[in-house]
């Protein structure tokens, strides 16, 4: 009897050890299941603009991310900025992870260089030091197409304000109005520049528009260019550009940059990084750092400035009604920025005895070298003789100093 008493009191003690260390075992399996990202798709609150839960939009997100992620692999659409902005946004849409909270990478790396707009002028930096503006110099009529072309920044402006007074769910701001417009520009540094400053909860749909857009232009350009132009008009020959010296070439930038600080001094950060760049290539004692820029320092940023805005592509700021309009006013401002240039070179070959091919206007946007890719490419299919390419760019780089110069009224205005 006292055998069997003892025996149960020590299957007691027993079991209550077991149960003890299953207790503490299952606690510590709660609390590691708590800390896990498919825990917090379902425990997370959810905050008052979103029409579906977070978890849900965060799943959302990760499928848009990974089907940019396929643009850049497998078609190749901007795929050195497309990629890093994808994965930016993966990053910012684990749930859990903590990552564009304070003090997480993503948060460093936007308050690094977004927030204060290092990212786009060192980018800026970079493409002037692969820039040649020898077609610009050589033909000085080109820069009204370049400047044509930026009535798309304004036009789209008016056109977000108007949008934003009679759609009830697009309440807009005059700032979220004018980052919106400058993806009519086509410059994506430009437009990432622009929005961190004055909307940057509308940084994500900006950039991952103005890139979309820019990586589709033979697509989105084409028809309108067909429309606007007759086959006569897109025949028209033009004459190989005269040779631009050296010595243009150092004094274009230098003028540039103190014309621009007189008269416009907002733009001049983004203009004056463009323009010391491009004095850099062309100075022809500074190759080091010409090439650095243009290559090492170019591609350590890109990387940095991708991962930077995808970290405005999480869900809770994506995933709102005005997105959509972003998305829809974007592709309108492109149209509106090709149909412009166009518009132009027929109006300047009212005056002009040697006429320009009107093709040409459509590169006035600036994204470089694509836009004078598909003026070469609608040139050719019209006639065969016909090579637009050095024409265009002319146009294209124009553009790109246009925009800039928009950007910087815009943040002079507002």
């Amino acid at each position: 009897m006292k055998k069997n008493m003892l025996l149960w009191i020590a299957a007691a003690m027993a079991g209550m050890v077991l149960f003890l260390i299953g207790a503490c075992f299952s606690q510590n399996i709660a609390a590691v299941w708590h800390q896990t990202g498919l825990y917090a798709l379902y425990a997370q609150s959810t905050p008052v603009n979103m029409a579906l839960p977070l978890g849900a939009g965060q799943i959302t997100m990760i499928i848009i991310c990974l089907f940019l992620l396929y643009l850049g692999i497998a078609r190749k659409f901007e795929p050195l900025l497309l990629i890093p902005i994808a994965v930016g946004g993966l990053l910012a849409n684990m749930p859990a992870a903590g990552l564009t909270q304070e003090g997480g990478l993503l948060y460093i790396l936007y308050h690094l260089g977004i927030a204060n707009g290092l990212f786009p002028l060192l980018i800026f930096l970079g493409v002037g030091a692969m820039t040649d503006f020898g077609p610009l110099i050589a033909n000085p009529k080109t820069a009204l197409l370049g400047g044509a072309a930026q009535f798309a920044i304004f036009g789209t402006f008016l056109g977000a304000i108007v949008l934003g007074k009679y759609v009830p769910f697009f309440d807009i701001t005059l700032k979220q109005a004018a980052s919106i417009a400058i993806i009519g520009g086509a410059d994506g540094p430009t437009s990432i520049y622009l929005a961190g400053k004055l909307a940057p909860e509308m940084l994500g749909a900006v950039a991952v528009a103005a890139y979309s857009y820019m990586a589709l232009m033979p697509v989105i350009q084409p028809p309108v260019m067909r429309a606007l132009t007759s086959e006569s008009e897109r025949k028209i020959e033009m004459k190989q550009l005269r040779t631009v010296s050296k010595r243009e070439k150092i004094i274009f930038p230098i003028m540039t940059l103190l014309l621009t600080g007189f008269f416009i001094p907002m733009a001049l950060p983004l203009i004056g990084m463009l323009m010391l760049g491009n004095l850099l290539k062309e100075c022809g004692v500074t190759e080091r750092l010409s090439k650095t820029a243009a290559n090492d320092l170019m591609n350590a940023v890109v990387i940095m400035l991708g991962l930077s805005v995808g970290s405005k592509m999480a869900a809770e700021l994506f995933l709102v009604p005005q997105t959509l309009v972003v998305l829809l006013l974007g592709v309108i401002a492109f149209c509106l920025g090709t149909g412009a240039g166009v518009v132009m070179a027929k109006g300047m070959n009212l005056f002009l005895k040697q006429k320009i091919n009107p093709l040409i206007g459509s590169a006035g946007v600036s994204a470089i070298p694509m836009a004078a890719r598909v003026s070469e490419k609608l040139g050719v299919e019209a006639n065969p003789n016909n090579h637009l390419i050095m024409h265009a760019m002319g146009a294209n780089v124009s553009g790109a100093i246009g925009s800039a110069v928009a950007a910087g009224i815009l943040l002079a205005l507002l």
